[in-house]
């Protein structure tokens, strides 16, 4: 289409669009199926028969089989398609609405073509000013108008030209012979983005269907590229897990550790079929599966939103005892971030992403050293620096939020290593492992903080600090001999973020505890929203 006219936006439905999408990611089952069911004739094959007719017969279903599975990323990448589109759609028709609330608003009438008038019932245009005043409003909502619908159209030529394109691969082929060399160990993510544009569709697809592995995890592919090899690698992370509790069963007695870690083991088959189901659910806005590994506490990375197409991009960092047995929850966070977005910005396009790309403490004891924080922030440098590589158009803004422990990651991360954003907000925090927030290399005025009145961490004070509180208890000459008495905005792990001495800016949170900051009605939520907006 050249163009998409007013009353056509108005009348598309973006949950058709993305129900398409769903229907077409949901051939993938079938597909495999299918795929499984040659595997077996193979193996049948040969057990019972052998010479050269067999060997050809052999290597005919082999090639059938490669030729299915195949389909898979094709299928999953008409998903991603059609749910851009929709969201894209979503983005104008709000604009659309916010243009005809401006008319409304300044006396201005809207016709069924989208052309825009004075209402003579309300203006009257040889009113002097009163007449002026409106005649810019009608040249200001036509503009808005007029680029609203141009977005809503280029939408539609992007999506119409990459559905064309996987048409002729059908007819072509998927792919095509695999391309020579890969990316050096620790590339990179800049590197590894200009690796991968210097390749055809279809050598990518090639690459996509069979080294999912490699492309799942190269921070600098495209989100849509990862997350349509990491699909493809569900099932094998699964069946990982199933084998390990295959394994820890066979061990009779089982025994208290065994029984730990079965728990363990359940916990994340748990969390990744939770997953899966948001995965495949079909809903707004439709998730990217951008990393996981299952082994351990199980780790994954997840975007709501495209952030290759976002203008506003989070990433939100979680703490303590975090793992992929809880995934589906924090996902939950960022999604409640997400939701304040669209409430306060409908005209705008925000993704949201957990980064869960690490081993978080899981007692106190652990969580009491930096060490896991020190050892996650090469990570999620790389994790920002491929945000930024592979983000398509305008630069997005970029914040990066770090709760409880999490916020260490964060701090540490933006002081020892740099990452690529735009904001830092920490939420929680027991310390970011910095005295001031010019140390986080962040503009001025974009680190963020928020602590909430009931908070246990404001009891993280530091080891001498807490020695130097028993020793004035149970010394009380110690305070008249003059002990150094700090003003108490040392944490566990520095300065308090949420002290304005610090240097960064606070904003208010409700009652709720440790976790209350996304509860619904605190005005944290909002805050950290707006952060995330740049308002």
């Amino acid at each position: 289409m050249s163009g998409v006219g007013y009353r056509q936006l108005w009348a598309v439905d973006p949950d058709g669009w993305r129900a398409a999408g769903s229907a077409w990611a949901g051939l993938t089952g079938p597909v495999d199926r299918r795929v499984d069911g040659l595997r077996a004739a193979g193996g049948r094959l040969r057990g019972g028969w052998s010479g050269a007719a067999a060997t050809a017969a052999d290597a005919r279903l082999a090639g059938l089989r490669d030729e299915l599975a195949s389909i898979a990323p094709a299928l999953i990448e008409v998903d991603q398609v059609l749910a851009e589109l929709a969201g894209r759609l979503t983005v104008a028709k709000a604009r659309l609405t916010l243009a005809v609330a401006q008319a409304d608003a300044a006396g201005l009438l809207v016709d069924r073509s989208g052309g825009v008038r004075v209402d003579p019932a309300r203006v009257r245009p040889t009113d002097g000013t009163g007449g002026a005043a409106a005649g810019v409003a009608v040249t200001g909502v036509a503009a808005a108008l007029r680029a609203t619908l141009d977005e809503a159209a280029a939408a539609d030529r992007a999506a119409a030209g990459r559905l064309d394109e996987l048409t002729r691969a059908a007819g072509a082929g998927w792919a095509s012979p695999p391309p020579p060399g890969r990316p050096a160990p620790g590339a990179a993510p800049v590197l590894v983005s200009a690796w991968w544009s210097g390749l055809t569709p279809a050598q990518r697809r090639w690459l996509i269907g069979h080294e999912p592995a490699l492309v799942g995890r190269l921070d600098g592919v495209p989100v849509a590229a990862r997350d349509q090899a990491n699909r493809l690698r569900l099932d094998v992370w699964r069946a990982e897990l199933l084998a390990e509790r295959r394994r820890l069963l066979s061990r009779v007695p089982p025994g208290p550790v065994t029984s730990i870690r079965l728990r363990g083991v359940a916990g994340r088959l748990a969390g990744l079929d939770a997953l899966v189901e948001r995965l495949t659910a079909g809903g707004e806005p439709r998730a990217y599966l951008l990393g996981l590994d299952p082994a351990g506490e199980g780790r994954v990375v997840v975007a709501l939103g495209d952030p290759d197409h976002a203008d506003r991009v989070l990433t939100y960092v979680p703490g303590m005892t975090a793992g992929l047995d809880d995934a589906p929850g924090e996902l939950g966070r960022a999604a409640r971030v997400l939701d304040r977005c669209a409430a306060l910005a409908p005209g705008e396009r925000s993704a949201a992403v957990l980064w869960l790309d690490y081993d978080a403490p899981d007692l106190l004891n652990e969580a009491a050293s930096a060490g896991q924080a020190r050892d996650a922030g090469p990570a999620l440098h790389r994790f920002q620096e491929g945000l930024r590589a592979s983000h398509d158009g305008p630069p997005a803004r970029q914040t990066v939020l770090g709760h409880s422990y999490g916020s260490l990651v964060v701090g540490v991360a933006a002081r020892e290593h740099g990452l690529a954003a735009d904001a830092l907000v920490f939420v929680g925090s027991p310390g970011v492992g910095a005295s001031h927030a010019a140390e986080l290399g962040v503009p001025p005025g974009e680190v963020w903080a928020s602590t909430a009145p009931d908070d246990v961490i404001r009891a993280a004070r530091p080891p001498e600090e807490l020695g130097r509180r028993a020793l004035l208890r149970t010394v009380p000459l110690a305070a008249v001999l003059g002990w150094p008495d700090q003003a108490g905005h040392q944490l566990w792990f520095g300065h308090d973020p949420s002290d304005p001495g610090f240097g960064g800016r606070v904003f208010g949170s409700g009652r709720g505890g440790h976790t209350g900051y996304w509860d619904p009605g605190n005005p944290a939520l909002d805050g950290m929203a707006r952060v995330v907006l740049g308002r």
